[in-house]
């Protein structure tokens, strides 16, 4: 990790996600560290991971470690957003994860709100599983807190 960025995620953090194969695969195993466990969703997409941060963030940097062969090839980060007191979620970016099993890192581009955000949807609209399961051995979020 860069001097610079901080882990967004904590114990603070809430997560959902879209679905779950079933619980030796569940979503509390996206940021544990350990390499032998993982987030595997059912069969179907799109698929999503929604974290809720304890504070407003700016996300410079996501990185992800995939099964090839259940990895999410087209992903769409979007960001709450309230408009007229009603949340909405707007596409912020894309990424292009590969189908291999290493980590991999994405640099994202310059948030338009020096205010942060709250919460980041990644959302899986390909999969390079034919039945459109994602599995995610690893999640991290780096960047800066707002305020800190």
């Amino acid at each position: 990790m860069s001097g610079e960025f901080t882990s967004l995620i904590t114990s603070d953090t809430i997560i959902k996600v879209s679905s779950t194969l079933d619980k030796s695969v569940g979503k509390k195993y996206l940021v544990d560290d350990n390499p032998e466990t993982c987030w595997t969703s059912q069969q179907g997409l799109p698929q999503h991971i929604q974290l809720t941060f304890a504070h407003r963030v700016i996300p410079k940097r996501i990185l992800l470690t995939f099964q090839g062969g259940f990895v999410g090839t087209h992903c769409i980060l979007r960001v709450e957003c309230d408009s007229e007191g009603e949340k909405n979620w707007q596409i912020w970016t894309s990424i292009y994860p590969e189908d291999v099993n290493r980590r991999q890192t994405f640099d994202l581009p310059s948030y338009n709100n020096d205010s942060g955000i709250r919460s980041l949807k990644l959302v899986f609209e390909q999969s390079s599983d034919f039945f459109g399961r994602i599995t995610v051995y690893d999640l991290k979020v780096e960047g800066t807190v707002v305020g800190s």
